[in-house]
């Protein structure tokens, strides 16, 4: 079909061409005008196939004519003057008549028709076929948020392709000025602070918003604005869809929660990381999960000796191999199977890659879960690291940098007591290694495994309800590349006994998390999507904390990055009572466990049910 739609241009194009000539010869009236037209007929045929071998080289068959802009009118004239001119220095070398005049007017005729036509079709293509459309019931009103190349692009296309069903209604663009003026018909009606106001005037279904270059701090305001209109909201990726022509209908992605956080992009010492990653082998426990798969990820980019990813889910790591082999493909990448609790596994792994760096992210991190599964999350978490931390110590490993939580802070969960007793673990092991021991603590991370932002977008996608354990509940949060930069970066800065702790920003409240979400879907919370509120479950806090009172905080040169006192205890101490706690997972009463538990770390404090009832009581 698109051979045939060239070769009519091309037939359409040969006879525009010869119409100016002889519109040419009668319009100068150069001498015998029969005479003339006689030559020029005998020279027609090719003089057409210059004209088309040079519309071919300047590439006028590759355009969509409804789509054009500057360049391909440009390349239009270019190629008409170009075969203008080979057709005089043809006609002169075979002693033809052709007056000279003639041939230069029949030029601007031959660009003046062959553009014409085409300039005739985009106007029929953006107006005559876009009346009907533009009224017709079934189509989204469009308001687009940015007037320049992006939303240029996204006009043109959806003017081009009714099939698409949008129709765009106005523009919105912050740059003065621009208000009043029209792109392809489209006006540009206020700034981004005029938007909910058009909103309602123009009856808008969706807003686009297409400012890829857009930095974090605008594009969260503009959602902001956005998200109270009720209406669905969608955004232009990033930079990179301008760069490649690529800015279309396509390309548009829902706005996430990611968007409305509003983090400008990480700074990085990169000689810093680069010191201690590059030419090292590192191994990544936990890597196929959120945050070790994103740590191999970055470490990737530093061109380590060896990269092992070791995991006990082996789906997880298959794809994350696949992913690394693809994107760095003469990287050294191992992956390997097995759990931290293996002590033997461990020790071969040690021992046969002589690692230099370890990022340990291997841990059970879901907290209602491990409430109901206690020894599973002491087994895995605390001695799983301890396993992990006396393996690296023996075979001298340079660094050894462990994942916590917020939620190790004065814990009321044992997911959370554990990771606090793995943070002290980590801290009295430094003081007996020449290996550099240190933790990094930071809060929930959006679209990890686990992660509420997922649960919520099911519900919504079902027609809900949504539910909130508790109306008050507040979490920090961080994006996934983001929480692992830093972690690489606090690794850097590394000296041994330190617990880490990133800048999370903002607390945010999960009852207007999701509020924001459903918004976001064009919807209104409790009118379309209704939400419930059900109450904290075991071991669950209102509030997180990312540092301890004892721990004090002191800054580091990185402004997203503050360093906790470090408050050591003893290993051989910390050891009998690690013992004592072994020896309790071989019985089957949780409640001395956990007592043990809170002997061992004395920040920790379960709640009894008279306690969660007491705030579930106030949940709404």
């Amino acid at each position: 079909m698109k051979n045939w739609k060239t070769f009519i241009v091309m037939i359409i194009d040969m006879f525009m061409v010869n119409m100016a000539y002889l519109f040419s010869i009668n319009i100068t009236n150069s001498g015998d005008f029969t005479l003339i037209a006689k030559i020029y007929t005998h020279d027609c045929i090719a003089l057409s196939l210059i004209y088309l071998v040079c519309f071919y080289l300047f590439k006028m068959y590759e355009s969509l004519w409804h789509l054009t802009g500057t360049d391909e009118f440009l390349l239009g004239v270019g190629g008409n003057i170009l075969a203008g001119i080979i057709s005089i220095g043809y006609t002169r070398i075979l002693g033809n008549t052709i007056p000279l005049n003639v041939s230069v007017v029949g030029i601007l005729l031959s660009i003046f028709f062959v553009l014409g036509y085409r300039i005739l079709y985009r106007v029929y293509r953006r107006t005559l076929l876009y009346i009907p459309f533009k009224y017709s019931s079934d189509q989204r009103r469009v308001m687009i948020v940015g007037a320049g190349s992006a939303g240029t692009m996204l006009i043109n296309e959806m003017m081009a392709r009714r099939e698409l069903k949008y129709n765009p209604i106005v523009l919105i663009d912050d740059d003065k000025s621009k208000l009043g003026k029209r792109i392809s018909g489209v006006k540009i009606e206020g700034n981004r602070y005029d938007i909910p106001y058009i909103v309602g005037d123009q009856e808008i279904d969706l807003i686009l918003i297409a400012i890829p270059s857009l930095d974090a701090k605008n594009k969260a305001e503009i959602i902001e604005i956005c998200k109270n209109t009720n209406c669905k909201l969608q955004i232009i990726p990033g930079m990179y869809e301008i760069l490649s022509g690529d800015a279309t209908v396509s390309r548009i992605k829902d706005v996430d929660l990611e968007d409305l956080l509003g983090r400008d992009p990480i700074q990085l010492d990169n000689k810093g990381i680069s010191d201690y990653i590059e030419g090292k082998t590192i191994l990544v426990t936990g890597g196929g999960g959120s945050i070790g798969s994103e740590l191999c990820r970055q470490i990737s980019v530093y061109n380590p000796k060896r990269l092992i990813i070791f995991d006990i889910y082996e789906n997880n790591v298959y794809d994350i191999q696949n992913e690394l082999r693809e994107e760095f493909p003469d990287m050294n990448l191992t992956v390997l199977i097995g759990s931290v609790r293996d002590k033997k596994r461990l020790h071969e792994i040690f021992t046969k890659y002589r690692v230099n760096v370890v990022f340990h992210a291997a841990a059970h991190k879901h907290v209602p879960l491990m409430e109901d599964s206690p020894k599973e999350a002491i087994k895995n978490n605390v001695f799983g690291t301890l396993n992990l931390a006396l393996e690296a110590s023996e075979a001298n490993v340079e660094r050894f940098v462990m994942i916590s939580t917020d939620k190790a802070v004065n814990p009321t969960n044992i997911m959370g007591a554990t990771k606090r007793l793995c943070e002290m673990i980590i801290q009295a092991m430094d003081k007996q290694s020449r290996t550099e021991f240190v933790a990094v603590r930071f809060g929930n991370v959006l679209g990890s495994n686990g992660s509420v932002i997922p649960l919520f977008k099911r519900q919504i996608a079902n027609g809900g309800p949504v539910t909130v354990t508790h109306k008050k509940i507040i979490r920090y949060f961080m994006l996934i590349p983001e929480a692992a930069q830093l972690v690489l970066q606090a690794g850097a800065f590394a000296r041994g006994g330190e617990v880490f702790v990133l800048d999370m920003g903002k607390p945010v409240k999960i009852y207007d998390l999701a509020c924001d979400l459903i918004r976001l879907s064009g919807l209104e919370p409790n009118r379309d999507i209704k939400i419930v509120v059900t109450g904290l479950r075991p071991g669950e806090k209102l509030y997180e904390e990312l540092l301890m009172s004892e721990e004090g905080l002191e800054n580091t040169v990185h402004n997203k990055i503050y360093v906790g006192k470090p408050t050591f205890e003893d290993m051989n101490s910390l050891t009998i009572k690690l013992e004592q706690l072994q020896k309790l997972l071989e019985l089957s009463d949780i409640s001395e466990i956990k007592h043990q538990m809170q002997k061992i770390v004395p920040t920790y404090h379960y709640k009894n049910e008279d306690e969660v009832a007491a705030e579930n009581a106030d949940k709404e």
